[in-house]
């Protein structure tokens, strides 16, 4: 009995460390600010769909012309599909609007809430944040 807890243990532990993306998973909160609610109008750079969180990334220009990248976090493949994401739903080139929440840090990073796709379809991101509008700031 006591080998097979051991080998047991050994095969758990061989898993966890060939697994780093859920060794890094973390929660809306730690990352990101339900109070700071952002909304972004921008191009698709960059659209990565795969576990744990699909991601992808914007340049958006402010008033100036000025061009920032953001990179915003969604929910897993899996998540979005059901939500009525396709693969293809985000191209390069597509101009998006993204609401969601700010990093914590300050980053240009964001997890989207709601994505306004280039077809004018808006789609709920599947966001660990929840799909309710971000308080108002006060």
């Amino acid at each position: 009995m006591r080998r097979m807890l051991s080998g047991l243990v050994i095969v758990a532990g061989a898993v966890l460390a060939l697994a780093p993306g859920v060794r890094a998973h973390h929660s809306f909160a730690a990352e990101y600010d339900a109070n700071k609610p952002l909304t972004l109008k921008g191009t698709v750079t960059k659209v990565e769909w795969m576990n744990p969180h699909a991601r992808f990334y914007i340049d958006v220009k402010d008033e100036k012309g000025v061009k920032t990248s953001w990179n915003l976090e969604l929910a897993s493949p899996n998540v979005l599909r059901r939500n009525g994401w396709l693969r293809d739903s985000l191209s390069v080139g597509d101009e998006v609007v993204v609401e969601g929440s700010a990093a914590k840090d300050g980053s240009k990073m964001a997890n989207a809430r709601v994505v306004k796709l280039a077809d004018g379809r808006r789609v709920f991101a599947g966001s660990s944040g929840g799909d309710n509008p971000a308080p108002a700031a006060k």
